[in-house]
């Protein structure tokens, strides 16, 4: 099928990389990996992240000109018009105005991946987006849900022969190679995060207050990542002295070859939905300590590739890095853990296969 590809919250050629731009480039290759033709139907970005009812009226307005625009080029080159259109993110911040609108006038499925629902946003600041979200996963044929969490408040809005079919996180794992032995040695913690204000620097901050309890240890941490937040992270990890390298942002491929000079992945992921960088540490043989929110343990394996600890609990999270820095082999049993899990179950030809199979419906219907 030829599919229009719409990412609401963070096109997948954005220029500031996050994991919701390298989830979407993801979905794309996925798509075609299944056999489809998918292109980028448009770039606007519908995010409104300060709960402004104004400018949100404003984004849905702006929403429906461009899917007009769509529509008026896909009637003066109907060869290229699509056949099914696929949205991947939407929630009450970041809705899809242009997806159902073209798919009812062109009578062709939408294809929603990781939409979230919360009843309780219906009467607060995003209720404007959240109205738009809730429509949207109304008119959804088939709902691709990566993170559990999001199930229950997704299903309600399902009717008739409309779909929620689960599929895990993954990526490519290609770019990322074993963990080196580096022959001893004071381990190495690594985490790859933007600096944003928000989860991020929560996250940042509590791995502040839990690696301070371990100073009487031998470590160092490399920190990947900048943004606008970097002097409050810089501030936040300050206690750590000159354990912390601070390596600010790197291509892919060099943050490849970091994860795989390093020994353990640590991340409290404040209110992350899964994580694509604790795939990433996984896929370079790393075993990871991060918090248990949202579906972190969708990639996270508790007790096999790494330790889940209670959300935003520090003395927890410290006492997990220490067992992994005090206990060498069983950092070896979980970082071959999760090199072997991350391959088996979260790849991208794995992903391309449960999608095609997904679609197929579809498919036969077009």
């Amino acid at each position: 099928m030829r599919i229009a590809f719409y990412a609401p919250m963070k096109a997948p050629d954005h220029p500031v990389p996050s994991g919701d731009r390298q989830m979407a480039a993801l979905f794309l290759r996925a798509l075609e990996g299944a056999g489809h033709e998918a292109f980028l139907a448009s770039r606007f970005k519908s995010y409104e992240g300060k709960g402004d009812p104004a400018r949100q009226a404003e984004l849905e307005a702006e929403g429906v000109r461009e899917a007009r625009r769509f529509l008026r080029r896909s009637e003066e080159r109907p060869h290229e018009a699509p056949q099914l259109w696929f949205t991947y993110h939407l929630y009450h911040k970041a809705p899809d105005y242009l997806g159902p609108f073209v798919a009812e006038a062109l009578a062709i499925p939408y294809v929603v991946a990781e939409a979230s629902f919360a009843a309780k946003r219906a009467r607060g600041p995003w209720a404007i987006g959240q109205g738009a979200a809730e429509r949207a996963i109304r008119r959804a044929d088939i709902v691709i849900g990566l993170n559990a969490a999001d199930r229950e408040g997704v299903l309600p809005l399902l009717k008739g022969r409309a779909r929620f079919v689960a599929l895990k996180p993954f990526l490519d794992t290609d770019p990322f190679f074993r963990k080196r032995d580096r022959g001893g040695g004071a381990p190495r913690l690594i985490t790859v995060a933007m600096m944003r204000e928000g989860d991020k620097l929560a996250s940042y901050r509590l791995l502040g207050a839990a690696l301070e309890a371990l100073q009487s240890l031998s470590w160092s941490l490399e920190v990947i990542g900048d943004g606008s937040a970097r002097q409050e992270v810089r501030h936040a990890l300050a206690p750590l002295g000159s354990r912390v390298e601070w390596a600010g942002l790197l291509r892919p491929e060099a943050i490849a070859a970091r994860l795989a000079g390093a020994d353990l992945y640590v991340w409290p992921a404040v209110h992350e939905a899964y994580g694509m960088a604790l795939l990433e540490a996984e896929a370079s043989g790393l075993p990871v300590v991060a918090g248990d929110f949202g579906g972190v343990r969708e990639v996270v394996l508790a007790g096999v590739t790494g330790f889940l600890t209670p959300p935003s609990d520090k003395n927890a999270f410290a006492s997990a890095v220490g067992t992994l820095l005090l206990d060498r082999p069983l950092r070896e049993r979980m970082g071959e853990a999760a090199y072997a899990h991350v391959r088996a179950e979260h790849d991208l030809a794995s992903a391309a296969r449960r999608l095609a199979e997904a679609l197929q419906p579809l498919a036969r219907a077009a």
